[in-house]
């Protein structure tokens, strides 16, 4: 896809291409964010068991923990 350069077009192209758009965002078939909110929240809830940010890593698999400590003298 090339890219196009809005301050080298004219006014006319782009209008058109603001139409052009509209006219994609129209068919877009659109939900109620209540019921987005719901579906988010149940998975996010469904998945929380795995999740290792919400559960933790355990020492043992735990790649990044520290090896040994640090001591300066």
């Amino acid at each position: 896809m090339p890219v196009i350069n809005v301050e080298d077009l004219t006014d006319l192209d782009k209008a058109k291409m603001e139409v052009t758009q509209l006219k994609i965002e129209v068919t877009l078939e659109r939900a109620k964010v209540s019921k987005c909110c719901e579906e988010i929240s149940e998975y996010i809830q469904s998945g929380a068991d795995e999740d290792p940010l919400v559960k933790g890593i355990p020492e043992e698999k735990n790649p990044f923990k520290e090896k040994g400590g640090c001591v300066i003298c």
